[in-house]
């Protein structure tokens, strides 16, 4: 099991974390959000995170995701942030969403990296890369930076939206958009018999299709990557899953895998993580990914 964290992000930083709460920077701007893994005290003082925070986000009563950002002067509600390393230059693009989500997961430059790697890599010369529950389009944009050809699957309109943005800011272009619920999908390219070199799952606890089809990440991941075990190439390939829930250990993402595609090469597990400024490391996600290279 491993330990991962981004190792070139000049323009995020997670300063301080504690009491349910992370104060990080994104480029310009420090936030101050709710971070539920963040069981210990925090390094810095209450006065020292009002001082530092230009965006703060409120929970509303009646509800443990919404809420509203509490905005110092100047402090925009969108702005861009860019990742850069190796082959990669992505300029991306921050939204203070009611959701406390910014567009942005900074612990997946771990696997953005991974991906440039291995896509050059491949003997292949135009990869296929198929990024299932794709959120707002790091890893899409990331995977076509590195030569493949790109197919980037969500349920949410304005989500799919985002990551076109996200691709034009990166100087980017061609990348394929299906607004459309992962799993129907990934059926569906089984029945035509199509195959990807490269297969990304970022799947939630719990979902929504666009025709309301309901997703519980217990109850279908295993069906899930047993269909996207036919479709990944057996020859040239990369395969990353992620996993949010608290509920799932990094063992039990191996035996799902495990069981969907048989002993795989070069596989890797574990736990992503950001370090603070008192060097503590807050837990955001387990991982599986396996390469043919």
């Amino acid at each position: 099991m491993q330990l991962l964290t981004p190792l070139h992000w000049k323009e995020y930083e997670l300063i301080d974390s504690g009491n349910f709460e992370k104060l990080e920077r994104f480029g310009a701007y420090v936030l101050a959000r709710p971070e539920p893994q963040a069981i210990w005290d925090k390094s810095l003082s209450d006065h020292e995170w009002k001082q530092m925070a230009q965006a703060t986000f409120l929970r509303d009563k009646g509800s443990p995701e919404k809420g509203v950002w509490k905005l110092a002067p100047n402090m925009p509600e969108k702005w861009w942030t860019q990742y850069r390393h190796g082959g990669l230059n992505l300029r991306l693009k921050c939204s203070l969403t009611s959701f406390k989500h910014v567009g942005i997961f900074p612990e997946q430059a771990a696997n953005w990296d991974y991906l440039d790697t291995k896509l050059r890599a491949m003997k292949v010369e135009r990869p296929t890369v198929l990024n299932l529950f794709a959120y707002t389009g790091a890893a899409s944009v990331a995977a076509r930076q590195a030569g493949a050809d790109v197919t980037h699957v969500d349920s949410v309109k304005p989500v799919v939206t985002w990551a076109r943005e996200n691709m034009e800011g990166s100087e980017t272009d061609n990348i394929r958009w299906m607004v459309e619920d992962a799993f129907k999908f990934v059926q569906r390219e089984v029945r035509r018999g199509k195959k990807y070199n490269g297969l990304i799952l970022d799947p939630p606890a719990y979902g929504r299709g666009p025709s309301g089809e309901k997703w519980v990440l217990e109850e279908q991941l295993n069906d899930l990557l047993k269909s996207c075990a036919e479709l990944l190439d057996n020859q040239d390939f990369v395969f990353i899953l992620n996993l949010y829930s608290l509920g799932f250990s990094a063992l039990m993402a191996e035996n799902l895998v495990l069981d969907s595609f048989g002993d795989v090469p070069n596989a890797e597990s574990g736990e992503l993580f950001l370090p603070d400024r008192a060097k503590r490391k807050l837990p955001l996600g387990i991982f599986y990914r396996f390469a043919s290279v």
